[in-house]
């Protein structure tokens, strides 16, 4: 554990020929708790357009194995999304309950309970039960999932009465990143199966990026850093076989 503290300021110009061009203002704010490089707390993170809406969220550590976090989102003047969650962090376990937009006035809410169990260093099993309940409709759905770790590849299997997803990850070196995707819905009575890859070439200070699944979806993304300036380029396109659509652009990053 180490401390640290910090606060940034970004501004994003967004222009596009299918919609309207809009500003971003994005603040962050990160507290003196640091217990590993992805976990500083508290932290506070806002993006606000130019219409004034709102995306924000909050995380905190409220001991030493329990972390909270709270999310919303406005339109303009009006609230869309309010979301609570809480984590408890065992040895070898963890625990998780999500609170999505409660009513209690309008006696809705959607609530989401995840729970993990550490078999073995590699092995993990665990499941999920989402409830939502709102005037004339109340349900749930069960899922169990598991997931196994080994030194270069990592295999994960979700299944419950909603469908099923499948993933596989393989690092092959330290430039070469692979990862495929089933998912079936038995809802909606589709299944979908995806492949992406990520590739580095530090020499060259570029990064690709792509991916292709079954309805014929292609997609790419090219990352190529200029020093000693801190300016990042990238560039990325989208083609959709069936629908006949076809988006591309680049952005900018300094910093």
């Amino acid at each position: 554990m180490s401390c640290t503290g910090y606060a940034k300021v970004a501004h994003t110009v967004h222009m596009s020929a299918l919609g309207l061009p809009g500003y971003h203002l994005h603040a962050a704010y990160a507290g003196d708790w640091q217990l590993s490089p992805t976990e500083v707390f508290p932290t506070v993170v806002g993006d606000m357009d130019s219409s004034g809406s709102l995306n924000a969220q909050v995380l905190l550590l409220l001991a030493e194995r329990l972390r909270a976090k709270a999310v919303f989102q406005t339109q303009q003047a009006k609230f869309l999304t309010w979301q609570f969650d809480g984590e408890y962090r065992g040895d070898d376990y963890t625990a998780t309950l999500t609170l999505g937009n409660p009513d209690l006035i309008g006696e809705s809410v959607i609530m989401v309970a995840h729970f993990l169990q550490s078999l073995t260093h590699r092995l993990v099993l665990g499941g999920e039960l989402v409830y939502h309940r709102r005037p004339g409709e109340e349900g749930a759905i069960l899922t169990l999932a598991g997931k196994y770790s080994a030194v270069h590849w990592v295999a994960t299997l979700n299944v419950g009465s909603g469908g099923a997803h499948a993933s596989y990850y393989h690092r092959a070196n330290e430039q070469v990143q692979v990862g495929v995707e089933f998912e079936a819905n038995t809802r909606l009575q589709d299944t979908t199966f995806s492949f992406g890859y990520h590739l580095t070439l530090p020499q060259a200070n570029m990064v690709f990026r792509g991916l292709v699944d079954s309805n014929w979806c292609v997609g790419a993304v090219l990352e190529k850093k200029m020093p000693p300036l801190p300016v990042t380029l990238a560039l990325g396109a989208f083609l959709n076989h069936w629908r006949n659509r076809f988006h591309c652009g680049f952005s900018i990053t300094v910093g």
